[in-house]
Parts: structure tokens; C-alpha cells; sequence
């Protein structure tokens, strides 16, 4: 078992902008041996494998292979013929986004150990072809994306990340048709910063607002401020731009990633929830403030001491508010029920909020009638 043909597989990534990543896997494979790369991109709406290159089948997120090593982040192995067909994840950095499936001859640890490092290789390599191509974007597309939501998703960090001491995930439905939610978040050695956004009414109107509160959160937290500053920013930025009542409810957030403290401000917004171990604890209330752009007064700033492996939950009115097909809203006591049973289920935060998505949606099979958002945040203890 030889190492990956990495040098090979770049020079090729470096001989042409948008190069054809099965040529680039297949450079990186050679030495190993392993042979056959297929590369899975997770859907917006996460419940489809999709292949990133032409002559392989979708796959489902329930009920496949290449689904339960999407699903666990851990390898997963099967026999074909005389070898062994392997799927692993595909992360960019920390974030997982698909799945890369290889064959190789003999499934020992080694393999399987170059095959993971093989998985983070393909997750660069498509994170650099998708600087210069849409080909990665389009492929993730399972129908045909509204233009508020296209326009919302380029607004989003990655669905997920990990972090020495943190973990974070997002994920918004309906997917292929949001407007006026979104959510930011941005890791260092010290600090996960965070904020969850939902502005009001829908279509283009309400992505373009929230779009102005992003673009001043990230700009007010790359420029250091505090949270209660960077709530000011936001808050001012919409209330300057539109001369109505136009606004956004939000929470912006910050995380100590050394001891676990946990300080966020409020814009009118749903409060997050505490889960500790298997139950929800407590809802971390906070002083009441108006949402953004209605200038409201200067934001208290709230904060409790988590404790490693507390997570915390963010989610917007369009989970709760949603209707049943017997006209009950969907409501908190069966979110946090949920919640709880899911997180008994998988410890893995992104697998949590797919399988809330997915119960919120059997609950209203006519369809979502609002945007609706989760964020989930667990500290993991001291890096």
C-alpha cells in the first residue's frame, strides 16, 4: 500500500482552470492502488447524494452506503468481486459536504486510512474548482432553485464545520425555494462567532434585507467589535437603508472556546434552547430588545457557562409556526421532543438537524409556508 499520488493529481489541478476532478482523483489514486473515484455532493436540502461527474447513480442519504458514511463521517466498506468498494466522507476543511466512493484491493486499516485522507483531498480539490466553475454548484442542485434562494445560498458558510472545543451546523428549508433567512458563523483559535437572521416577508425583498444584515454582521465582526456593537451595526445598517418598518428578527452570538462561555444579544427573536446530555434545560431567555431596523435601544448582553457537550439550538419562527395538516402549529413541546429523541439517535450535529428537517416536513406535507432555520452550536469542552 503506497501513499496517494498527491503531487500528481495537483499538477493536474494546476493545468487548467476547472479541470475534470476525475482526472485529478484518478492522478491521486494510481499509487495507492485504488481505482473507479466517484465523488458524491450532499444536496441542498440534504437528503441526496449526487455524483459530481456524469455515469454513476444518485444515491439516497437513507438507506446507502455511501448514506451512512454521509451520515456517520466514518468509512464504510463493501465487497465487490475480488475487492473491496469503500465510501468515505468528503470534507472541505472541517466541513463534510458529500462522499467519495473508491475500490481498492484489500480493506486494512492502512487502506482505509489512505482512502479518509483521499476524501479530504477531494474535498479541496472540488473547493478549488468551484472558485472557477458552477459545476459543482449545479450538480448539487436535485430541481430547479428559485432565484431568492439561489441568491441566499451564496450568502451561507458552510453547512457545517469543526473546531478544537466546537462543533457548528446549519441547514434551512425549503432549500430550493428559501428567502429571508440565513445564518453566519466564523471560527478562530479563540472564539466561535455566530448569528442566525430572519427577515421579514419573502421573495427577493426579504433575501436583499437579509443579505444587508450579513454583509454588516461579518463586516462589524471582522473589524473586532463586541457583540452588543455588532448588533448596533446591523440594527443601524437596516434602519439607515430603508426609510419603513422594514426588519429582522436575529441572535449574534459568541462562544469562548477555552471555557465554554457562551454571550449573545437578542433582535426580537425566538430564544435558543439548552440541551444537556439527552434534555432540554432551560430556554436562554434574554432582555427583550426590538428586531433589527427599528432602532431599537443598545442590546443587554446575555451569557451562561456551558458545559462540555451542551448544545445549543437556534431556529426561527418558520419551525414552530408551522401548521399540521389538521391546522396545529407544529409548535415548541414537539420541537424540543424531537430534539431530544434525535439527539439520543446520532451525537453528530449536522445528522441532527437533517433528521429535525425531516420530521418537520412528514408534519406538513403540503409544504413549508415560511423559511425554516436551524443552528445548532455544541461546545465539545477545552481545546
Amino acid at each position: 500500500m503506497r501513499e496517494p499520488g498527491y503531487s500528481a493529481a495537483l499538477r493536474v489541478l494546476r493545468g487548467a482552470a476547472g479541470s475534470d476532478l476525475q482526472d485529478v482523483l484518478a492522478a491521486a489514486c494510481a499509487p495507492v492502488p485504488a481505482w473507479d473515484p466517484v465523488v458524491y455532493l450532499g444536496d441542498f436540502s440534504g437528503s441526496m447524494l449526487l455524483p459530481l461527474a456524469g455515469g454513476a447513480d444518485k444515491e439516497d442519504v437513507e438507506g446507502s452506503m455511501a448514506g451512512r458514511a454521509f451520515t456517520t463521517g466514518q468509512p464504510v466498506a463493501a465487497a465487490r468481486g475480488d475487492a473491496v468498494r469503500v465510501w468515505v466522507p468528503v470534507t472541505e476543511q472541517a466541513s463534510r459536504t458529500g462522499v467519495l466512493a473508491v475500490t481498492v484491493p484489500h480493506a486494512t486499516p492502512q487502506a482505509l486510512e489512505q482512502v479518509e485522507l483521499l476524501g479530504v483531498f477531494a474535498g479541496l480539490a472540488v473547493a478549488a474548482i468551484a472558485l472557477v466553475s458552477d459545476a459543482p454548484y449545479v450538480r448539487r442542485q436535485r430541481r430547479e432553485m428559485s432565484l431568492p434562494a439561489s441568491m441566499q445560498w451564496d450568502l451561507l458558510p458552510p453547512l457545517n464545520t469543526r473546531a478544537p472545543g466546537a462543533l457548528i451546523a446549519g441547514l434551512l428549508e425549503p432549500a430550493y425555494d428559501i428567502a429571508g433567512d440565513a445564518f453566519d458563523y466564523a471560527v478562530d483559535d479563540t472564539e466561535l462567532d455566530f448569528a442566525i437572521i430572519d427577515g421579514m416577508g419573502h421573495g427577493i425583498s426579504s433575501t436583499l434585507l437579509t443579505a444587508l444584515a450579513v454583509g454588516a454582521y461579518r463586516h462589524a465582526r471582522r473589524g473586532g467589535a463586541s457583540i452588543p456593537e455588532i448588533h448596533t451595526v446591523i440594527d443601524r445598517a437596516l434602519s439607515d437603508h430603508y426609510d419603513d418598518d422594514s426588519f429582522a428578527t436575529g441572535i449574534v452570538g459568541r462562544l469562548t472556546l477555552a471555557t465554554g462561555r457562551l454571550e449573545w444579544t437578542c433582535a426580537g427573536h425566538l430564544p435558543p434552547l439548552l440541551l444537556r446530555g439527552r434534555k432540554v434545560v432551560a430556554e436562554l431567555g434574554n432582555e427583550p430588545v426590538v428586531p433589527f431596523g427599528l432602532r431599537g435601544a443598545t442590546p443587554a448582553l446575555c451569557a451562561v457557562d456551558l458545559e462540555p457537550g451542551d448544545t445549543v439550538l437556534l431556529y426561527t419562527d418558520g419551525v414552530t409556526e408551522a401548521h399540521l395538516p389538521n391546522g396545529e402549529q407544529f409548535g415548541l413541546p414537539r420541537l424540543i421532543g424531537l430534539l431530544e429523541r434525535e439527539a439520543a439517535a446520532s451525537p453528530q450535529p449536522e445528522e441532527i438537524l437533517r433528521r429535525l428537517v425531516r420530521e418537520l416536513l412528514r408534519h406538513q406535507p403540503d409544504g413549508l409556508r415560511d423559511d425554516a432555520t436551524f443552528l445548532l452550536v455544541r461546545w465539545t469542552g477545552r481545546a
